[in-house]
């Protein structure tokens, strides 16, 4: 039997394929509802109806990811907290210039029965984190 913290690793980066894949379903079925999210567009929480407007009427879309140095931390056997770097492509919906990001992400999860779900995603541009660490040197 796979050890916990494989299975969550597993499903964030299921999470981020659907994205990439533009599989609204496939991700909906990964987020807990309501969920919360906290990003540089600021804090919302979401539905799954508004979930599915914002990812088709934001104007980028994920092109491509990399994610890396993933930890997971269990304050309990139902929540599971991971916190990861990624590094992340986008395009505009209906165009071709790439833009790539680097951002430090976390997300919440929570086990509803045998099923987890996604709760909680923040996401902080890498350069602000680099701009505090070096403020506070």
């Amino acid at each position: 039997m796979e050890h916990p913290s494989g299975t969550l690793k597993a499903l964030e980066l299921k999470f981020w394929q659907a994205m990439a894949d533009n599989n609204i379903d496939a991700a909906l079925k990964l987020l807990y509802e309501p969920a919360l999210m906290v990003s540089t567009h600021g804090s919302m929480m979401l539905d799954h109806a508004s979930y599915r407007r914002m990812v088709e009427r934001d104007p980028m879309v994920l092109a491509a990811f990399d994610i890396t140095d993933m930890d997971v931390v269990f304050p309990s056997e139902s929540t599971a907290v991971l916190s990861y770097n990624v590094k992340k492509v986008v395009r505009p919906r209906n165009g071709d210039a790439n833009i790539e990001e680097q951002m430090r992400n976390t997300s919440t999860w929570v086990r509803k029965g045998n099923q987890w779900k996604c709760a909680m995603h923040t996401e902080t541009p890498a350069a602000q984190v680099a701009a505090r660490r070096q403020a506070t040197a």
